[in-house]
């Protein structure tokens, strides 16, 4: 297999290499339009791990995630005719909104396609950061579906492309979080943990860390359903994901990017875990280097998190901006260390938080869904009440599914219980009582339809 590093050469002599140079110039670039976002201490957080943790807040941006740094760095460098020509974007969301506020900025045409499956509130933001210099245009139910609807565009029209993390342009520019987060630390942290999707963004950090801050272990997160990096390390190369669960919307990408896969395989790499796949050390990281790591975080643990940064901290998280706090309850730090999580975006939309609450109460073993064949007959639900159900049980849901004959009648049944574990006991009392019950299992085709 070819050096990844031949990827870059490959590259057009108007794209600039990925480097920390290039990085420091991109930060020069974007400094009239971006302000630096705060590095904050966590108490709680800290409290929790033994280690000395903060937040970069780059949900504090005008856009509320880091895309506005890539995207502007990579327009802001347009020629003239190339910007009479406008400029196309795909997205799931945030790099719309830093296109949007980029083209309005600088007066530039754009199109911007986003997935169906991208939320109300991020389309509505992108439109009123763009203006009247953006069209939205929504395609297909994934991130790839836009992208290629977007290439068909540019070969089209001539407009330039802006890709999200696929350039080295868009990948300096999100790397100017790490001249940040060192500048306001005042020096190296132990570590610096990551949200992957496409990868521009841990290229970008990575790449600058190494250079600038060799010792500094890198932890790239990314979510269970959509771990595309992971997968491109195992292979040793990029590879198209079958299926991805989309929830983690601003990480939910099939294929991780060629740019942020060369410049992740120069750090060093050592996959954590992966589902179907045992513990995998793809390289060491090169020496004297703080060491790189990939893993993946489930997604109601990515809720549960979601939950306690509003709730704590008051920080509103997107389940992609929570992906680097969640792998604080997957990994150990060592005492006293210090830790930046990134915490990449906050465009979420309140109407999710219904089902952000049941995923995590059923990833912390509260919620479980049951079909229960009820005798037709008075009294046979207060019966259940009374000897299935435990007294801090309640339910949740209870809906009629069929009836099977004149004598019994499924219904399904949400059952939240009062601590995690109640559920040995809850399942005795089904076996025991003449009332039918039949747990939906995780990972069955009915129980991901409810989840």
């Amino acid at each position: 297999m070819s050096n990844p590093l031949e990827v870059l050469d490959e590259l057009s002599p108007a794209r600039p290499a990925l480097t920390a140079d290039e990085i420091d110039a991109a930060a020069k670039r974007i400094a009239d339009i971006i302000e630096p976002t705060p590095l904050q201490f966590s108490p709680r957080l800290s409290a929790a791990t033994g280690a000395q943790v903060y937040l970069k807040r780059e949900d504090l941006t005008a856009v509320r995630s880091y895309k506005l740094r890539g995207a502007y760095n990579l327009i802001v460098q347009l020629t003239a005719d190339e910007r009479a020509a406008g400029v196309v974007a795909a997205s799931a969301g945030n790099h719309a909104q830093g296109v949007a506020y980029a083209c309005h900025a600088m007066g530039i045409r754009g199109r911007i396609y986003v997935p169906t499956t991208t939320p109300k509130q991020k389309r509505d933001r992108i439109r009123v950061h763009g203006g009247e210099f953006v069209e939205l245009i929504a395609i297909g139910e994934t991130y790839d579906a836009a992208a290629a609807a977007a290439a068909a565009d540019v070969e089209r029209t001539g407009a330039t492309m802006v890709p999200p993390f696929d350039d080295p342009r868009t990948a300096a520019g999100q790397g100017t979080i790490a001249t940040e987060l060192l500048e306001q630390l005042g020096t190296a942290p132990d570590l610096v943990i990551v949200p992957v999707g496409g990868g521009g963004c841990l290229a970008g950090i990575g790449t600058y860390l190494r250079e600038r801050a060799p010792k500094a272990g890198i932890l790239g997160v990314e979510p269970s359903g959509a771990a595309s990096m992971t997968a491109a390390l195992i292979a040793g190369g990029p590879v198209t994901l079958p299926t991805i669960d989309p929830f983690v919307d601003g990480a939910a990408v099939r294929r991780i990017g060629t740019v942020p896969y060369a410049a992740a395989s120069t750090f060093g790499s050592r996959v954590v875990s992966h589902a179907s796949l045992p513990l995998l050390i793809a390289t060491e990281s090169p020496r004297g280097a703080g060491q790189f790591r990939v893993m993946h975080v489930d997604e109601g643990a990515i809720c549960t998190t979601m939950l306690d940064l509003y709730q704590n901290e008051g920080i509103i998280a997107e389940p992609a901006g929570a992906l680097s706090v969640t792998a604080l309850g997957e990994i150990e730090l060592e005492p006293d260390s210090t830790v930046v999580c990134l915490v990449s975006g906050g465009n979420n939309d309140v109407s999710r938080y219904g089902e952000i609450i049941e995923r995590s109460l059923v990833h912390r073993g509260l919620k479980h869904y049951f079909l229960v064949d009820f005798p037709q007959e008075p009294g046979a639900l207060r019966r259940f009440l009374d000897e299935v159900l435990g007294p801090d049980d309640d339910i949740t849901m209870f809906e009629y599914v069929k009836r099977n004959n004149r004598e019994t009648g499924a219904a399904l049944v949400g059952i939240e219980l009062g601590t995690r574990d109640g559920l040995d006991s809850l399942l005795e009392r089904m076996r025991e009582s003449p009332i039918r019950c039949e747990r939906l299992e995780p990972g069955s085709p009915a129980y991901r339809y409810l989840t």
